[in-house]
Parts: C-alpha cells; sequence; structure tokens
C-alpha cells in the first residue's frame, strides 16, 4: 500500500493565527517583544530556533516550556484547514493509500490539530524537522512528501520520496523548483489532480 507523507502547519493547516494568539500571549507573560506577525511569515523550523531571535540564549527553553503550556488552549483550537487539505487526504484513500503526516510541531499538539480539523491520517510523527523526518518517511515508505518549507524538500530526500512542494508557506512556487522540488504546486487545490494522474507504481513505494 503507498503512503503519502504531508507536512502539517502550513501545508493541511493554517495555523497562524494560532501561532500568533500563542507567541503574543508568550510575549505579554516575559515581558517582552515578539512581532508575531513576522514569526508566522517564516513558520517551518523548530520552535527553539524561533524563539531564538527575540530572547537570550538562556532563556529560550524556559520559554518553549511556556509556549507549549499555551499553545493546546489558545493555539489549536483555533486553526484551520488548509484549502485543498480535505480533498488532497481523500485523493491518497480513494487510491488505497495511506496518509502519514511529518512535522516540526510536537506530537501532542500534531495530533491536537489533526483531531480539531477532522483530518483522517493514518500515523502522525512530531518534532521533526527538515533532512531528520527522512527516516520516518522512509520507515512508513512514503512514496511522495508534501510540504511549503525548502527544508520539506531536503526531508523528502532523505526519505527517498518524491519532493512535492505548495506555495503556501514562506516560499513561492519558483523558488520552490529552484530549491529543486520535483513538483511545486499553488497550494493543495492542485494537489488531487496531479496525484491522480502520478498515481505512484509499485515500485516507488
Amino acid at each position: 500500500m503507498t503512503s503519502v507523507g504531508f507536512d502539517l502547519d502550513m501545508t493541511l493547516a493554517d495555523s497562524r493565527a494560532g501561532i500568533a494568539a500563542t507567541y503574543d500571549e508568550l510575549a505579554a507573560r516575559l515581558g517582552v517583544v515578539i512581532d508575531s506577525a513576522m514569526v508566522v511569515s517564516r513558520l517551518g523550523p523548530p520552535l527553539e530556533v524561533e524563539l531564538a531571535n527575540w530572547l537570550p540564549a538562556e532563556e529560550v527553553a524556559a520559554a518553549a516550556d511556556l509556549y507549549r503550556e499555551i499553545y493546546p488552549h489558545l493555539g489549536v483550537p483555533v486553526h484551520t484547514a488548509m484549502a485543498g487539505a480535505y480533498e488532497a487526504i481523500a485523493a491518497v484513500r480513494a487510491a488505497g493509500g495511506r496518509v502519514i503526516v511529518v512535522t516540526g510541531k510536537n506530537l501532542r499538539d500534531a495530533i491536537g490539530t489533526i483531531k480539531v480539523l477532522g483530518l483522517e491520517v493514518d500515523e502522525v510523527v512530531g518534532s521533526v524537522f527538515g533532512a531528520r523526518k527522512g527516516s520516518a518517511l522512509a520507515r512508513f515508505g512514503a512514496a511522495a512528501y508534501v510540504g511549503d518549507h525548502v527544508a520539506d524538500i531536503e526531508a523528502a530526500r532523505a526519505g527517498g520520496a518524491v519532493s512535492v512542494a505548495v506555495a503556501t508557506g514562506p516560499y513561492t512556487v519558483g523558488e520552490l523548483r529552484d530549491h529543486g522540488a520535483d513538483v511545486a504546486l499553488a497550494d493543495l487545490t492542485e494537489f488531487a489532480t496531479w496525484y491522480t494522474s502520478w498515481r505512484p507504481h509499485d515500485e516507488l513505494r
């Protein structure tokens, strides 16, 4: 059975409002300035990497713990599905495939987001970014990996999967192609048509 991997934030889930609200609350509690609009314009890297832009290194770990305490209550409930997300998942399932979510978001909040949105997925792997996603993709035999970040292209390469990039994150279609995406789509509304025509053969699993 063929598997297709998907990133979560800004691929299947529009998490910008929830993440921004959590950063705003975090900034208020810590008494620091964090530009949440800037943060959500470049989603992808791990939480600690982003926090390091706003806080001294020695304060990042505690701030990350506080963020993760706030996020399930303030962030997750306001997430929405990206355009085409349900249809993309349905296309994989209609072909008899499995849907795997491999994300940098921690497992608890990834599962929470998936439940809030009612996404029908088979496996969830959290807290991995870039090429580190490759082992999970390989383990589940993902024939393709869909993501919005150039690091997701690295993930697909590391996992031996076709890289399908969607320009719903910080990069344009052209930039994603320039970074080596095998397929670059404007958004997930284009995925079902592409997938139906591509439909991986047994040797690609």
